[in-house]
């Protein structure tokens, strides 16, 4: 089992890990991280651990700060001194909720569930229905048919399909059509990610949302990530993070 700790204070961190390990002999700490900054850097930058253990307050601000700007797809047991955050924890990939000061026994409760969780659905994965296939059929996942935006003084509305990716450009979300044309919007790429179909777009990082109809090819690049080339060129290399290949590959063919 691999497991990151995201704490502020090193000797609470330290102290856990060795707790951890007195429990789990056969465990491995990828990582000691105290702020959210460096918890976004090495989430994007390697391979998600088996388990995170994460406290709430960290140096740099509350830790859901984290899910905004990097897709978390480990389970999380949170470690904190409040229980205020409760439920927007378990909104946040939370399995266990532990208040500090934490017991020995409530350490090995929150991985013996974490172990039985990943036994559970590995052995019923084959029996798990497809939700995405589901609410497609039910027409409840088609996204959002157009988005209004304002440019040139005018208020006009740009359909979904011609959208070729939206991307942050000098902090600010902007739409790029096919016919190579920019448009800034209101709306972040967190909320676009969730009002466009996710048949239709991928997040694959934190600055662009690509259509697949953009996509003209995929090439293997430095680190284990891949190169996309699309038929409308972006100013930079586009790249998807390690992390982030398996997903996006299965979702190419499996659209």
């Amino acid at each position: 089992m691999t497991i990151v700790l995201i704490e502020d204070e090193i000797k609470t961190a330290k102290a856990l890990g060795q707790l951890i390990l007195s429990i789990r002999p056969d465990a491995q700490i990828l990582s000691y991280i105290q702020s959210i900054d460096g918890a976004v850097n090495y989430l994007t930058e390697n391979d998600q651990p088996d388990l995170i253990f994460m406290d709430i307050q960290l140096a740099d601000g509350l830790c859901f700060e984290i899910f905004k700007n990097v897709e978390v797809v480990s389970p999380v047991i949170f470690c904190t001194a409040f229980d205020d955050y409760a439920i927007e924890a378990f909104k946040s990939n939370g399995i266990d909720y532990i208040l500090k000061p934490f017991s020995r026994e409530d350490i090995a409760n929150a991985i013996k569930k974490a172990g039985e969780l990943k036994n559970f659905f590995q052995r019923n994965k084959k029996n798990l229905p497809d939700f995405d296939f589901l609410l497609t059929r039910n027409g409840e996942h088609t996204g959002k048919r157009s988005f209004l935006v304002f440019k040139n003084n005018k208020y006009s509305t740009i359909p979904t399909d011609n959208i070729a990716y939206f991307f942050i450009k000098y902090d600010t979300p902007t739409i790029m059509t096919f016919d190579k044309i920019e448009y800034p919007i209101t709306q972040s790429l967190d909320e676009v990610s969730k009002l466009v179909s996710s048949s239709l777009f991928f997040r694959v990082n934190r600055q662009y949302l690509v259509n697949f109809s953009a996509i003209k090819e995929a090439e293997h690049y430095f680190s284990r990530k891949l190169l996309l080339k699309l038929s409308v060129p972006t100013e930079e290399k586009l790249l998807v993070g390690k992390e982030k290949v398996t997903a996006f590959l299965h979702w190419l063919e499996n659209r």
